[in-house]
């Protein structure tokens, strides 16, 4: 099957959690959302914005000599990603819109950056790590349908952007959040400068510990998720990202959607886990789940998990009841985990001060760019 007809079928489903560790190929993962509230203007469209004053600054500062033999002029490549900025953002968009893919596009920026840990595991960031297939994060379970399905949709767009404009974690990152408003959620603002790895070797040793199980309950989401800095109320906005996107028996073993919109980015996750009845079902991967019976739609035991508890369940009915209060706390929650164990990252995507060319290209790889060339 062609792989745009597979982006909806079998690509762009993820769920926030894995599936039992019995089979590493059985298991699920989780997208997450966006960012603080950014002023207006300053979300993904407004990602660009900042970009064009500070090539201008930058090449102000930089003049002289004949670029090293073999070298290209940094400067010429920051003003290529410039003006190519705004133009990756609509190339971004333009995927989301003719492939359906935006939730299998949330679940690559999610499973990137999640595997960080502070607990007793330690380690991990966005660094893309899963485009390297020899061993590491891009042989996961949790991961499948990553390597192939999405970086294969965003391959046009990594060849034409990466590395003169931008770097791949970032890619994933930005890639994620123009998703999100796409299918109608909030605007997110996108800082960068991830380092990329390098290879297979710069992923963490394992998924266990580090990505959710999706056949289980409160306890296991809050060893999951407050090593990471998550407070209970951050893992219920979190987990609404369930509202778009659907499981497949061929990643995670379990089986549906989550929501009758699974294109549509809001809190229908929220309303429709109070307002429907979930009976126990098992798919024919032999994996638990709940399906409700009119529609098909399903949950997982670590999503009806939610309701067990007091300090879970206000989050849930809050957010089913005002869906702007959700994308607040969503935001915030999803930005955070965007950048766990990242440090310096910057509001426009060029930047060529402290020895970073363009997404954390090395100057010195560089040096000497004349400015009367590039301009």
């Amino acid at each position: 099957m062609a792989l745009a007809a597979t982006a909806t079928a079998a690509g762009s489903a993820f769920s926030m959690m894995a599936a039992p560790q019995v089979s590493q190929s059985r298991v699920v993962a989780l997208a997450s959302g966006p960012s603080p509230a950014a002023p207006s203007g300053a979300g993904v469209a407004g990602v660009t914005g900042l970009v064009g004053a500070g090539l201008v600054a930058s090449a102000a500062l930089s003049r002289s000599a004949k670029p090293r033999s073999g070298k290209k002029n940094l400067v010429s490549m920051a003003a290529r990603g410039g003006e190519s900025s705004d133009a990756l953002v609509k190339d971004l968009e333009a995927l989301v819109k003719e492939k359906d893919c935006g939730a299998i596009l949330v679940r690559l920026s999610w499973h990137d950056a999640g595997v960080f840990s502070d607990g007793k595991l330690k380690g991990g960031c966005p660094n893309a790590a899963m485009r390297f297939t020899d061993g590491g994060e891009g042989t996961f379970g949790a991961n499948a349908g990553l390597p192939d399905v999405a970086l294969g949709l965003l391959k046009p767009i990594t060849e034409k952007y990466v590395p003169d404009t931008i770097g791949h974690a970032d890619l994933w990152t930005l890639a994620a959040n123009v998703a999100i408003k796409v299918m109608g959620g909030p605007d997110i603002k996108t800082r960068f400068g991830r380092k990329d790895a390098e290879s297979s070797a710069d992923s963490v040793e394992s998924q266990v510990g580090r990505l959710p199980d999706g056949d289980k309950e409160i306890d296991h989401l809050r060893e999951i998720f407050h090593p990471k800095g998550f407070t209970d109320k951050d893992i219920v906005a979190l987990s609404g990202a369930h509202t778009v996107g659907s499981c497949h028996l061929d990643r995670s073993g379990f089986d549906g959607p989550w929501t009758e919109a699974p294109l549509k980015f809001d809190n229908s996750y929220f309303k429709e886990m109070l307002a429907k009845k979930y009976a126990e079902d098992t798919t024919e991967k032999g994996n638990p789940q709940f399906k409700d019976s009119e529609t098909g739609t399903i949950m997982l035991i670590s999503d009806l998990a939610l309701l067990k508890e007091p300090a879970f369940k206000e989050h849930v009915e809050k957010y089913a009841a005002d869906q702007d209060a959700y994308f607040k706390d969503f935001t915030a929650a999803w930005v955070k985990l965007q950048e766990l164990g990242c440090s310096g990252l910057r509001d426009s995507l060029c930047h060529l001060a402290a020895g970073q060319g363009a997404s954390g290209v090395r100057m010195g790889d560089y040096a000497g760019a004349d400015v009367g060339e590039a301009l």
